[in-house]
Order: structure tokens, then C-alpha cells, then sequence
């Protein structure tokens, strides 16, 4: 069972990420160890040649990655990233982005996972994005 709510989540963006708020990210699953959020398509995610920009895909991993770890490890101020990778596997199609977090390893201090990046309505449901990312979490949580 997750140490956090989606509600909650979206509260702690509504107060102290208002970015994820005005880029209309919303989390759609939550449960321990991994999160799964939604980035609602809009032209401002285009780069030239019609496709969803790279920091757009980042962004939104970082943003289930940051969720997977507070489904673990609860609510924990200052919980950030300090490593993400991304691999770009296919170009995607203009539409909303979905990012599949889920944590690899919890430790102490570090929590290490993996993100699955697709294209919604992608009809091969090949992912378009790969991303590896590792956050830092504060001592006394």
C-alpha cells in the first residue's frame, strides 16, 4: 500500500509545484513503489517536426519518478532528484505523454528506478522513452 495518496500528491503540487499544475500533469495510478502520470498534450511540446520535445518527456518522468519514491517513502521535504538518464527510442506522436515509474531500489538515503515513456494512443504500446533516474532522500524521514 502506497505511504501517500494521489490526492496528495496533487495537493503538494497544488501548493509548492505549481509548474506541475500549469503543465497539467495529473497522477493516474499510484501504489507502493510506482506511480504513473499523464502530461495532457499542447503545441507548446513540439519541437520542429511535429514530435513531443525531449525536456517535455523528462520532465514528466521526473515527475512519476518523484511520486514513485513518495509512494514508498511518504511525504519527505527536499526528497530531489540528483541523476536522470533518458533514453529516446522512437519519435512519438503528438498526444499526451504517459510515464511508468516504479522504484528499483529504496535505500536510506538513495532510491534508484526506472521509467517507461508512451505515447497515448500508440497503437504498437512500444514505449517512445526510457528513462533511469536516481533521487536523494534526506536523513530522518
Amino acid at each position: 500500500m502506497a505511504r501517500i495518496t494521489r490526492e496528495e500528491i496533487q495537493d503538494i503540487c497544488a501548493k509548492e509545484l505549481p509548474w506541475v499544475v500549469e503543465l497539467g500533469m495529473t497522477v493516474e495510478s499510484l501504489e507502493e513503489g510506482a506511480c504513473t502520470v499523464r502530461l495532457p498534450y499542447r503545441e507548446v511540446h513540439l519541437r520542429p517536426g511535429g514530435t513531443i520535445s525531449g525536456p517535455a518527456m523528462m520532465t514528466v518522468a521526473d515527475f512519476a519518478m518523484y511520486g514513485a519514491v513518495l509512494s514508498a517513502v511518504g511525504r519527505v521535504e527536499l526528497a530531489v532528484t540528483i541523476n536522470l538518464n533518458i533514453n529516446f527510442l522512437r519519435r512519438p506522436k503528438p498526444g499526451d505523454i504517459i510515464a511508468k515509474a516504479r522504484l528499483l531500489k529504496l535505500g536510506k538515503r538513495l532510491a534508484v528506478g526506472d521509467v517507461l515513456i508512451h505515447s497515448d494512443g500508440e497503437e504498437s504500446g512500444e514505449p517512445v522513452a526510457h528513462a533511469t533516474s536516481t533521487y536523494s532522500i534526506p536523513p530522518n524521514r
